[in-house]
């Protein structure tokens, strides 16, 4: 019986282990990653933009 008990308690610490360490590299990364995601977010395009790479490929363009 006291054998059986610690079996249970190395495999709740196994399993207490094995879901922690996840969970805390989660924790550590999520923020970062959050934080990356809303400072690289792009202009928001209008639509085309007049620039002189745009205005030299619409006159090469034009037939």
């Amino acid at each position: 019986m006291d054998n059986q008990q610690r079996d249970n308690s190395r495999r709740r610490f196994l399993r207490m282990a094995a879901t922690a360490v996840p969970a805390a590299v989660a924790v550590a990364v999520a923020p970062n990653a959050a934080a990356e995601v809303v400072s690289s977010d792009a202009p928001k395009s209008s639509g085309l933009r007049d620039t002189e790479h745009t205005r030299k490929y619409l006159e090469s363009a034009r037939f």
